[in-house]
C-alpha cells in the first residue's frame, strides 16, 4: 500500500498546563497513527527533567509504538501492540518507584490508534480520544465511544452549579471539581468506569478494537477531548458531521486556531464550563486519494 494514496496531516498543541501531555503516533512503516492523552497521577510524582506523570505516559505509549516494525512472531495485531505497550508503561512507572496497584499514583493515557492496511482499518481505543471516517457521499460515522462522557457529564453538572452559586475563576472551579476527579480516577479499567491506559492488566478487559473497510472512505480524523467543540449547556452535544466538514475545509490548524480563540474569550471557563482554559489539543487527519 504505497503511501502516496495518503495525506497524513498532524498538530499537537499545549494547553494551559506546564506541558503538553498529549503525542501523536506516526509510524510510517506500518501506516499506524495514532493520538495519545496523558493524564498526571494525582499522586505527586516529577520526572528526571521534570516531566508530569502524564507526559511520561504519553511519550512511553508513543515511544513502543513507533518503534514497532513487522518482525514478529506473527503479524502485528493492532490491539496487542497497546497492550503490549501498556505493559511497557507498567514496567517504566515500577522503574520509577511508582506503586502500580495505587490508581491515585499510576500515570495514564487514552488511545485512538489505526493501521491502515489495503482493504481496511484496524482500530484501537481508550478513554475519550476519538476516531471519525468521513466517506465519498459526505457522511461521517463516528467509529469510537467517549468512555469518559459519562463521568465528564458529572463533573459538567458540579461546574455549572458552581457557576450559578457565583463562582467566577477558573481556579475555583477546578478547586471544587478536584474531589470529584479524585474518586474519578478509582473507577479506571473497571464497570463503573472507563477505559485507559494505566499500566493495569485489566485494560485487555476493557479495551476496544475492531476493524471498518476501506469502501467509499475519504478520510479518517483521530483527536483528543482538547479538540471537542465548547459546548455550553450540559445537553449541548457537538455534531461529528459539523467538526469533520470544518476540519475539512479550515484545516486542522484553522479550526483549532479558532478553537483556541474562543477558549481565550472565556478565559475564567464561565461561558463553557470546564477544568482548565484550553486543554491540550492532539489531532491526525487522514485523507485517501
Amino acid at each position: 500500500m504505497g503511501g502516496s494514496e495518503m495525506k497524513v496531516e498532524k498538530l499537537t498543541i499545549r494547553g494551559t498546563s506546564e506541558w503538553n501531555e498529549d503525542a501523536w503516533v506516526v509510524n510510517e512503516g506500518l501506516h499506524l497513527y495514532g493520538v495519545i492523552d496523558g493524564a498526571t497521577s494525582l499522586t505527586p510524582f516529577r520526572g528526571p527533567n521534570n516531566e508530569t506523570g502524564g507526559y511520561m505516559a504519553s511519550h512511553s505509549i508513543k515511544a513502543y509504538l513507533e518503534a514497532l516494525g513487522e518482525e514478529r512472531d506473527g503479524p502485528l495485531r493492532l490491539e496487542q501492540a497497546v497492550l503490549e505497550a501498556n505493559d511497557g508503561l507498567r514496567e517504566q512507572m515500577k522503574s520509577f518507584g511508582i506503586d502500580t496497584a495505587d490508581k491515585q499514583a499510576v500515570w495514564s493515557a487514552g488511545i485512538a490508534a489505526v493501521r491502515v492496511l489495503e482493504k481496511h482499518i484496524d482500530y484501537v481505543q481508550a478513554g475519550d480520544c476519538m476516531i471519525y471516517a468521513l466517506y465519498k457521499d459526505g457522511s461521517v460515522r463516528t467509529v469510537t465511544r467517549d468512555q469518559v462522557g459519562h463521568i465528564d457529564a458529572k463533573t459538567k453538572l458540579l461546574l455549572i452549579e458552581g457557576i450559578q452559586q457565583g463562582i467566577t475563576s477558573q481556579a475555583e472551579l477546578r478547586k471544587l471539581v478536584t474531589p470529584a476527579i479524585l474518586a474519578n480516577k478509582q473507577t479506571m479499567n473497571t464497570f463503573d468506569g472507563y477505559s485507559v491506559m494505566s499500566g493495569e492488566s485489566a485494560l485487555a478487559d476493557h479495551l476496544e478494537y475492531g476493524r471498518i473497510n476501506r469502501i467509499q472512505l475519504e478520510a479518517l480524523l483521530l483527536i483528543t477531548d482538547g479538540l471537542f467543540p465548547l459546548q455550553a449547556q450540559l445537553d449541548d452535544l457537538f455534531d461529528p458531521q459539523a467538526l469533520v466538514a470544518e476540519i475539512r475545509e479550515r484545516t486542522l490548524q484553522g479550526y483549532a486556531q479558532a478553537l483556541l480563540d474562543q477558549e481565550a474569550s472565556d478565559s475564567e471557563c464561565q461561558r463553557y464550563p470546564r477544568f482548565k482554559t484550553s486543554d491540550d489539543k492532539t489531532a491526525v487527519w487522514i485523507r485517501f486519494d
